[in-house]
C-alpha cells in the first residue's frame, strides 16, 4: 500500500513534464545563445537587478562599436544572423537583453521606461568603455534607439532603425490605452501558436518558413513552467511603457546621422486589435510611414525592402545585412578621419 502513493506522484510528476516544454524557464537558461553571455549587475529603482549581454569582439577591429538593441518580442539572440558580418566588418558588437527581458532580470515592481531602459544600457556601455557607438534598434528596440539618441546625442555617432514601432502615436490615433491588468491577462494566455500565428500575420505578412520557429519556441518558453507569470507581468509593463510614451513627437530633434531600414510589408501596430475596426485599418502602415518619418529626421537616409516584412533581418539575412554594411560605410564616411 505505501507503494502506492510514490507512484502516483510519479505519474502525475510525468504528466505535468508533457504539459511544460524542456526549456520553460523564465530566463532562458538552456537556450544557448550563439556568443558568449556576460552580465551587468547593478541598483536600480532600490532593487538589485542585471542585465545579460554579448560583447562580441572582431578579428580586424575598424575602432567602432555597433550597440544592437532587441525588440518586445525578441532577444538579444535573434540578432545573430547579423552579428557576424558586423563583426567581419570589423565592429565590436556590443548586444544586451534589457531588463524585463529573455535573460535578464525580471522584476516583480518596476517602473518601466524608455528612458530607464536607455539609462541602464548607457551605464553598460559605460562599463564596457564603449564610447560613441553606432545604435541599432529593431521593433521596440528602434523606439529605445531613438530616446537613447535623444538622451545622450554627443554619445551616440549613428542611429540606425529596423522597424521601429512607434512611427505613429496609436492612441492619438484612437487606439484606447489598456490597464496594466487587461495586459496582463492578455500575456497569461500566451503560448507558442499565438505567437506563431500573431508573427505570420504581422510580421511575415501571411508567410511561414520553419526557422522562424527556433524563435516562437524562445520566447514561449519563458511563460510556461515556475515564474511564467512573472514573465507576463514584465511583457504587460514594457506593454505600456511603448503605448503610452511615443518618441514620434522628438523625431525632429534627432541631429546625428540616421538610417532607417525597412521592410515595406509590415503591419505592426501595438493595440491595433483594440481599435476601432476603421482606425485599425489605417494603422502599421509602414509603406507610408517609413518615408514620411525619414522626411522629418535631418539628413536621414531610408533603405526598403519592399517584399520583406517586420524583421528583415531574420526574413532575409543575406540580403538585409549587405544592404546594413553599405548604409553603415555611406553613414559613416563624413566622419572617417
Amino acid at each position: 500500500m505505501p507503494l502506492v502513493i510514490p507512484r502516483l506522484l510519479a505519474a502525475v510528476a510525468a504528466a505535468a513534464a508533457l504539459l511544460v516544454p524542456a526549456r520553460a524557464d523564465p530566463y532562458l537558461a538552456d537556450y544557448a545563445y550563439p556568443f558568449p553571455l556576460a552580465r551587468l549587475d547593478f541598483r536600480s529603482q532600490g532593487q538589485d537587478l542585471w542585465m545579460s549581454y554579448m560583447d562580441v569582439a572582431p578579428e580586424k577591429p575598424n575602432g567602432r562599436t555597433a550597440v544592437l538593441l532587441h525588440g518586445k518580442n525578441f532577444c538579444g539572440a535573434t540578432w545573430e544572423s547579423v552579428i557576424r558580418p558586423l563583426t567581419g566588418a570589423g565592429y565590436r558588437v556590443v548586444v544586451p537583453d534589457q531588463v524585463g527581458f529573455c535573460r535578464s532580470a525580471k522584476p516583480r515592481a518596476y517602473q518601466f521606461s524608455l528612458h530607464q531602459l536607455a539609462a541602464n544600457t548607457h551605464a553598460l556601455l559605460e562599463k564596457l568603455g564603449v564610447e560613441r557607438p553606432i545604435v541599432i534598434g529593431h521593433s521596440m528596440g528602434g523606439m529605445l534607439g531613438i530616446r537613447y539618441a535623444l538622451m545622450y546625442p554627443q554619445d551616440t555617432a549613428a542611429l540606425v532603425l529596423v522597424n521601429p514601432i512607434g512611427l505613429e502615436d496609436w492612441k492619438a490615433k484612437g487606439v484606447p490605452l489598456a490597464t496594466i491588468d487587461e495586459l496582463f491577462a492578455k500575456e497569461r494566455k500566451t503560448t507558442a501558436e499565438s505567437i506563431r500565428k500573431y508573427q505570420q500575420a504581422v510580421y511575415y505578412h501571411g508567410q511561414w518558413r520553419p526557422e522562424y520557429d527556433r524563435w516562437v519556441d524562445m520566447l514561449a518558453s519563458m511563460y510556461t513552467g515556475k515564474d511564467g507569470d512573472l514573465v507576463a507581468r514584465n511583457q504587460a509593463l514594457t506593454s505600456d511603457m511603448a503605448q503610452s510614451q511615443p518618441v514620434i513627437h522628438e523625431i525632429d530633434r534627432l541631429e546625428i546621422p540616421t538610417l532607417l531600414l525597412v521592410g515595406m510589408k509590415d503591419t505592426t501596430a501595438l493595440g491595433k486589435d483594440r481599435a476601432p475596426a476603421e482606425v485599425a485599418k489605417a494603422l502599421g502602415n509602414y509603406a507610408v510611414l517609413a518615408p514620411a518619418v525619414t522626411a522629418r529626421i535631418k539628413g536621414a537616409s531610408l533603405v526598403t525592402f519592399e517584399d520583406l516584412g517586420h524583421s528583415p533581418q531574420v526574413e532575409d539575412p543575406p540580403r538585409f545585412n549587405a544592404a546594413l554594411l553599405q548604409a553603415l560605410d555611406a553613414l559613416l564616411s563624413p566622419a572617417k578621419p
